[in-house]
């Protein structure tokens, strides 16, 4: 940008439209200073993006910029960064960054210097537009889901010959829940145990390093006397490499099997998981 400055009047001189990076950018020069911003006695100088009413509602534009002069004399440029090189954001409410205190006006007139010489100086600025490549995420936590309880009955429990059973899928938050039954235990525990656990049914399509948070309660209820009712409570974070939480030892058989309880009614147990929080997951690309 090379202009006269010595014209009267003039607050400010605005470069013509120029494209880097696929955008429009204008520089604009305070002779005077930007009183507005304490630029008295200074040279102001602003990176002005232009052209945006192509651009979507929430456009952005990162960008990394260093204003310079030339000295003439030397044939070299005084180059100043905005922000110590601090990376920028352009968009629908800051369209203009700069500095207000570029170079005093002492200096910039000072004709050893060789910034102004026959009433004429250059200025300019170079600029790097950070192209955005990745994803955003947004992590959110939903307490008290909709839909929050997965309730499973096993029917015919003495007849249950299998080692284990899973609860229909179901989606609390973002996320694919089911309940596994083991109903005479499992591992070191089977044959003493009702062993129970909740699984992140989607788990092994998780991102490398992505985990969902819950936190949840277990429990078998007593349909004779709710106060019996054996509950678990837990947070835990589920990821990929381990997708399944629970316990191993949740009631004894012996008390399970009581006949003066309610857990066994009708030779049917009544197993539920209750997610009260879940982690969510938003992406921005």
């Amino acid at each position: 940008m090379e202009e006269i400055l010595t014209k009267p009047g003039v607050d400010y001189y605005e470069s013509d439209a120029f494209e880097v990076g696929g955008h429009k950018w204008r520089l604009v020069l305070y002779p005077d200073g930007n009183k507005k911003s304490n630029g008295s006695g200074f040279i102001s100088l602003y990176l002005q993006i232009e052209e945006t009413d192509h651009l979507p509602r929430t456009w952005e534009v990162n960008v990394n910029f260093r204003f310079f002069v030339l000295d003439q004399i030397r044939d070299k440029y005084l180059t100043v960064e905005e922000g110590d090189g601090a990376i920028k954001r352009f968009y629908q409410m800051k369209t203009e960054w700069g500095i207000a205190q570029f170079l005093s006006l002492a200096h910039f007139s000072d004709a050893s210097k060789g910034y102004l010489v026959d009433d004429s100086c250059t200025f300019g600025v170079e600029i790097f537009v950070i192209k955005h490549t990745g994803k955003l995420e947004c992590l959110s936590m939903i307490q008290q889901p909709a839909n929050n309880t997965i309730t499973f009955k096993l029917d015919n429990y003495s007849k249950s010959y299998s080692d284990y059973y899973i609860s229909d899928v179901q989606t609390i938050g973002d996320s694919k829940w089911k309940l596994i039954v083991y109903p005479r235990g499992k591992g070191l525990w089977k044959g003493y145990s009702l062993s129970l656990f909740l699984e992140l049914v989607e788990a092994y399509q998780l991102p490398p390093k992505r985990k969902v948070y819950a936190e949840y309660k277990l429990r078998v209820k007593d349909r004779y006397n709710s106060s019996n009712t054996k509950e678990f409570t837990a947070t835990y974070w589920f990821t990929a490499s381990s997708y399944q939480r629970g316990n191993l030892y949740f009631l004894s058989l012996w008390e399970l099997q009581d006949t003066s309880k309610g857990y066994i009614v009708n030779d049917s147990l009544v197993v539920e998981a209750v997610i009260t929080m879940v982690s969510k997951v938003k992406l921005f690309l």
